[in-house]
């Protein structure tokens, strides 16, 4: 591996925290950037150089290219790790980088526009034989058009942006009546959030579980599929609680996706971390969701019951190093992981709540992980996404990992804001959860039901 002068994380709070450790680790410098509401964030003392990119909105820091690259031209980086969400997933900005001379810690651009697109993302899948539930083309503007294509699928169905992801624009037309209003609906949300009104349709798969395969690929043409995780406590389509392995699924049905998925991705050379999201519904059988071409929020549960540093693992196959001398070749789980988001919001409907954080104080333990970029004194703003922190967990087995995960929840002591604190542990304390009958209605059931309670 020949090492880059320094590399530049182009992100804030827990990912930025999570690679420039991975970094520190391997050797190699690096440069944290910051907008005006992250420069008190602590892990800008980790780097070897912060650098102030702008504003608190995104638009004005974050996601501005110009100031990214003049901050890599005044720290000699040579490299850049977008970790996830703003850039991470923009092709064009991947192919700038890689223009501009540096390293990109990612996929090669054009898997980042063929798996972000989920029309030509549902194709692939459907090329290369793995199973995929009934959907459209991208929508038309002629309504009548847009009703024979659903009649077509059938009803109840999903509308989804064809470039967009974390659930955002995502609508259920349980009927024809319904239909066109969340349509108009969909596009006005997929506008504003991804730039791009493409839609398309997809048969709702009731009450499913969320599993997603973890995947890394090298330069050299090598793949490997590093088991699954299961996602399926969810609130607005967005994960809140995420374990490894997942529970109740017989081993061979995962070993059989995972070969699948193997042959798919080898057979194009996919280069680098990624994610293959499936839903398994209630007769056993799997279907295609979208496929992540970057490091997830979830990777610490795989990193915990493998044994294995992901983050570092990207970062040395983007600097050139081979697969087989950056893993072992035997790898399989060991115990069971889980984890928890705690995010700024409360506990009854999940409203994002900013705040000063008067108090943060996390647990510490040999059993427990902790990922955030927050400190004591910081504001919460309503410019990102109000995730606080990461908490993880690992033990022999499930029940000793749920049992871990609430004492160190109840460990946890936020002041200032509200949390959803309280809903993770009603959710981990479910008969359902604790059983492994998971699903992903299962988190906003659980707290409805405790609210009907309170009422």
């Amino acid at each position: 591996m020949t090492k880059p002068t320094k590399i530049l994380v182009a992100n804030r709070s827990a990912v930025a925290s999570r690679v420039i450790r991975a970094l520190n680790q391997l050797g190699i410098p690096s440069v944290a950037v910051y907008s005006e509401a992250d420069k008190n964030a602590p892990y800008l003392n980790l780097a070897d150089d912060a650098i102030f990119i702008g504003e608190a909105p995104a638009a004005k820091s974050y996601l501005n290219e110009d100031v990214l690259f003049e901050a890599m031209s005044r720290t000699g980086a040579t490299a850049l790790h977008p970790g996830y969400g703003f850039l991470s997933e923009n092709p064009v900005f991947a192919q700038k980088v890689i223009d501009a001379g540096h390293v990109f810690v990612g996929p090669s651009p054009q898997w980042i526009e063929k798996m972000g697109h989920k029309t030509q993302a549902r194709d692939f899948a459907k090329s290369v034989g793995w199973p995929i539930g009934s959907g459209s083309e991208l929508l038309p503007d002629d309504d009548q058009l847009v009703i024979e294509m659903a009649r077509s699928i059938g009803y109840p169905l999903i509308v989804k942006p064809a470039e967009g992801g974390g659930g955002i624009g995502m609508l259920v037309a349980q009927n024809e009546d319904k239909l066109l209003d969340a349509v108009e609906r969909a596009r006005s949300m997929a506008k504003r959030g991804f730039g791009s009104e493409a839609l398309y349709l997809e048969s709702l798969c009731v009450k499913p579980r969320h599993v997603e395969f973890q995947v890394i690929g090298d330069k050299h043409g090598d793949i490997r599929v590093l088991f699954e995780r299961d996602c399926s406590i969810q609130r607005r389509h967005q994960k809140i609680i995420e374990e490894a392995i997942a529970p109740g699924i017989d081993r061979s049905l995962i070993q059989v996706q995972c070969e699948g998925i193997a042959r798919g991705l080898g057979t194009l050379g996919y280069d680098s971390l990624g994610t293959v999201e499936m839903l398994f519904d209630s007769t056993g059988q799997f279907r295609f969701l979208e496929m992540n071409t970057r490091l997830q929020v979830e990777h610490g549960v795989t990193e915990e019951v493998l044994g294995i540093d992901l983050v570092q693992s990207q970062i040395r196959i983007a600097l050139g190093e081979r697969l087989k001398d950056v893993l072992p070749d035997d790898l399989s789980p060991q115990g069971h992981s889980i984890q928890a988001r705690i995010y700024a919001e409360d506990s009854k409907r999940f409203y994002p709540s900013p705040g000063k954080l008067q108090a943060f104080e996390m647990p510490v333990s040999k059993n427990i992980r902790v990922e955030t970029g927050y400190c004591a004194g910081m504001d919460v703003t309503q410019y990102y996404d109000p995730l606080l922190a990461k908490v993880i967990v690992h033990a022999p087995n499930r029940s000793q990992a749920i049992i871990q995960l609430i004492a160190a929840l109840r460990q946890t002591r936020i002041e200032g804001l509200s949390t959803n604190i309280e809903a993770l542990i009603q959710i981990i304390q479910s008969d359902s959860f604790m059983s492994g009958n998971v699903h992903t209605d299962l988190a906003m059931e659980v707290v409805q039901e405790a609210n009907r309670k309170r009422a």
